[in-house]
């Protein structure tokens, strides 16, 4: 199991960097079924992870200037807010078991792997549905609706801090629609704000669980040699007509989580 999740751990990194959005969303079940990671502390592992790729994905993106500097700021500020909080406050508020009925208890591992499968079931919605307003946005002159951007960059901050995923499957339309970004711009944004506000969320932690920083750095190791193989594959293979395959396989995974926490348990 460990072999298969190390090179999971590599595919996590590839799709962030051929796709750009979305990959983040394997590595709770990467570490939840393949390495016995509890949920809870498998969503804080996920913030670190995801973080310290998305770091390393954004440097080729910086050298092309394929950053918008003002635009990650506006929209990573209630973004990073949000998660910071989500962590140091909300998720150890949860109670271990929240409600109880008949033979059914929801715990807070529950919870938390069923909100997930949710929004990995909204998140392959994104990715299959063609949107070809997005796709051909042209750059024009850049507008922030403020109101909708703080909205949006809280929500996405309070699902980053629940279930540990980046959120690029919602950040780059927002950018994009938004922010008037063209899409290989917003990629690169979305890449720094999923960075700065998972890495943040992840040491704003308010729980008492150790750390295995060997473990944390190796997996983190192996999704970064993946973002490199991703960003290497995405020059030759374009990475939005992967998008829909890959969006049916996160449903699937989505509709297998919830198979499994409900029912072969």
């Amino acid at each position: 199991m460990e072999y298969i999740g190390y090179f999971a751990s590599i595919l996590i990194g590839v799709a962030l960097g051929l796709i750009g959005g979305g990959g983040s969303i394997l590595t709770v079940p990467v570490l939840v079924y393949l390495f016995a990671v509890e949920p809870v502390l498998a969503t804080a592992y996920s913030l670190f992870i995801v973080g310290l790729t998305s770091a390393v994905g954004t440097v080729g993106y910086f050298k092309k200037g394929l950053v918008n500097i003002k635009t990650a700021i506006v929209f990573g500020i209630p973004s990073i807010i949000a998660v910071f909080s989500t962590r140091a406050y909300i998720v150890p508020a949860i109670p271990k078991e929240i409600f109880s009925t008949g033979s059914f208890t929801l715990t807070k591992d529950l919870f938390l792997m069923l909100f997930f499968a949710l929004i990995m079931v909204i998140a392959s919605y994104t990715m299959i549905k063609k949107d070809k307003k997005i796709t051909i946005e042209e750059a024009g002159e850049q507008k922030f609706n403020y109101p909708l951007i703080l909205i949006e960059g809280a929500i996405v901050g309070i699902i980053t801090g629940l279930v540990g995923a980046g959120g690029g499957f919602l950040i780059i339309p927002a950018l994009v629609i938004l922010s008037k970004l063209p899409m290989k711009e917003a990629v690169g944004t979305s890449l720094v704000i999923i960075a700065a506000k998972s890495l943040i969320g992840f040491f704003g932690e308010g729980g008492e669980s150790i750390i295995d920083w060997q473990f944390l750095f190796t997996i983190s190791g192996f999704a970064i040699v993946g973002i490199f193989i991703g960003t290497a594959l995405s020059k030759k293979i374009d990475g939005a007509k992967l998008k829909p395959a890959f969006g049916w396989f996160v449903l699937v995974m989505g509709i297998y989580i919830i198979t499994k926490e409900l029912f072969l348990k």
